[in-house]
């Protein structure tokens, strides 16, 4: 359903006066051919009625030729900023970036960020990001979260439908999305509200199992049959099953890259107000899935690079699986358990299982 011009630039302001978006600060909003009018429109008017200087910088499309998909994440890392050194003098000079393009797993982003630009990426419909506008609450219940994690030095996650998996942490940073692009250097995502880690290298190790109804991205479609994953050694070794499990084993030998196969990372979603059914209601290319990465409860694994994070695994497919109905320990201790967050400083009254 449509929003109105008058509701999107008011959550846009709200959102970028909770990103601390200050009268004369540079906003640069960067744009593709891919980008919603609308929501260009929004971001620039809101930014300007801040005090913002704003400017824009768009960008040609990059990996068409190369991509299984139209999906902005099937196809990650190139991107039109690879020796464009008049746009990166332009983002790197900004105290915002506004990405309406897609720069996630991209080398130029980290070269951005480490300049101390803030940066928020928006390329849901506007409806969806006016449904799933970050709050304060949204942001206190991830860092929560971020703190028990940050003491974590082992995960487990089990599930009625199989799953027995364990690996252990520390070795990489943790990656909070709660929507706000508030710190130098902060990147962020809205809409969002999950957070998550890398697995030291090597160590995950046992059963995944994308049970019926799990969505896998980015097919943005629901499983229909489980699908049993065997990793060892960090690497997905076996993909069993059978017409999802095909059609998964075909796509990720399509890239031809054992990096592929790699555990990337992992984590529990924190926003209630995603919903697992809502990637049902939507096109394929209308949308890519943040309901289901962060609904409320579940365990959202991926496979690929973690250049993210600091890493060196630079591949471009990227896989993110969002499970229902699982159980995730911290060194033991119960984040979630059948789908249902468990510490008290994460729940949200009259949230649970989904699905």
């Amino acid at each position: 359903m449509a929003i109105s011009d008058a509701e999107f630039t008011a959550a846009w302001r709200q959102v970028l006066t909770l990103s601390k978006v200050k009268r004369g600060e540079q906003v640069t909003v960067l744009t593709g051919v891919d980008t919603h009018p609308q929501t260009l429109q929004a971001a620039r008017l809101a930014a300007t009625e801040l005090g913002a200087i704003v400017t824009t910088v768009e960008l040609p499309p990059t990996n068409g030729a190369v991509s299984l998909s139209r999906d902005k994440l099937a196809y990650v890392g190139a991107t039109a900023l690879v020796g464009n050194k008049a746009a990166m003098s332009a983002l790197k000079n900004s105290d915002l970036v506004i990405d309406l393009m897609l720069l996630l797993f991209s080398h130029e982003q980290g070269e951005i960020l480490d300049s101390g630009t803030r940066m928020l990426l928006a390329v849901e419909p506007p409806e969806i990001l006016v449904r799933l506008i970050p709050t304060e609450e949204d942001r206190r219940r991830v860092l929560v979260a971020t703190e028990r994690l940050k003491r974590a030095r082992s995960m487990t996650v089990t599930s009625k439908a199989g799953t027995d998996f364990r690996c252990d942490l520390g070795a990489y940073p943790i990656l909070t999305e709660y929507g706000l692009a508030d710190a130098p250097g902060r990147w962020d995502h809205w809409p969002s509200g999950f957070l998550a880690t890398w697995s030291n290298e090597g160590s995950a190790e046992g059963t995944i199992v994308i049970d019926r109804g799990d969505i896998i991205i980015p097919f943005k479609s629901y499983v229909q049959s489980p699908i049993h994953l065997t990793f060892e050694g960090g690497y997905l070794r076996k993909i069993e099953g059978g017409f999802d499990a095909d059609f998964l084993r075909d796509y990720m030998n399509a890239f031809k890259d054992p990096e592929v196969y790699a555990m990337s990372h992992l984590g529990w979603g924190l926003q209630p107000r995603a919903q697992w059914s809502a990637l049902g209601l939507y096109d394929r290319e209308a949308t890519i899935a943040m309901d289901a990465r962060a609904f409320y409860g579940n365990f959202l694994f991926s496979t690929g690079p973690n250049t993210e994070a600091g890493g060196t695994r630079d591949t471009p497919c990227h896989m993110d699986i969002p499970l229902r109905r699982c159980s995730v320990f911290l060194d033991g201790e119960p984040m979630v358990l059948d789908g249902d967050v468990i510490p008290a400083d994460q729940r949200v009254i009259g949230a649970g299982p989904q699905g």
